[in-house]
């Protein structure tokens, strides 16, 4: 069904009301994706690393996917943030290549792109927009897939094996 209606008494186009619900569930059921190299991915799946640093600012708030690109930050490995964070390249969310974690994108900070300062905590890079992540959640595995560079909107299909595997863990974390 196309969301909109020409009428030919008048050669006019409206918008259906439910082609209006299905977009508001449509807009309801968005989720983003984000690719983070490793292994900074990690550490926001792992390590309570709370901030993406970012180019761009975001409009978008609401759930991500965290995947891990397949590029990895070599220098990173060494960085002590990333050490407090528990980085070992044999846990399964050091992965690449995979959607390892999932975050709700609350804010983003500009202060920093300005030259001020705030209180975004140690992950934070100056000179950049930070978002950031609350309610992170790592999945149980990883989730290979193709991604994209930067931010972009996975397959519902995608999405929804995310959304399984979560509630299938969750089921096993509350059974007796």
């Amino acid at each position: 069904m196309t969301p909109w209606i020409l009428r030919p008494e008048t050669g006019t186009t409206v918008r259906t009301a439910r082609s209006m619900e299905t977009r508001r569930a449509r807009e309801v059921d968005r989720v983003q994706a984000i690719s983070v190299q490793q292994p900074w991915a990690f550490a926001i799946a792992r390590g309570g690393k709370a901030v993406y640093n970012q180019r761009q600012p975001a409009s978008y708030r609401g759930p991500l996917l965290v995947y891990a690109a397949m590029r990895v930050d070599l220098k990173a490995c060494d960085s002590p943030l990333i050490q407090e964070a528990g980085w070992d390249p044999r846990d399964p969310l050091a992965a690449i290549g995979a959607i390892i974690a999932t975050a709700e994108l609350t804010e983003v900070c500009s202060a920093a792109v300005q030259g001020g300062t705030c209180d975004c905590g140690p992950w934070a890079d100056p000179g950049a927009y930070h978002w950031r992540l609350a309610d992170v959640l790592p999945l149980p595995r990883p989730i290979v897939t193709l991604g994209r560079p930067d931010v972009w909107e996975p397959k519902p299909a995608l999405v929804t094996e995310v959304r399984a595997m979560l509630a299938a863990s969750a089921a096993l974390n509350h059974s007796p």
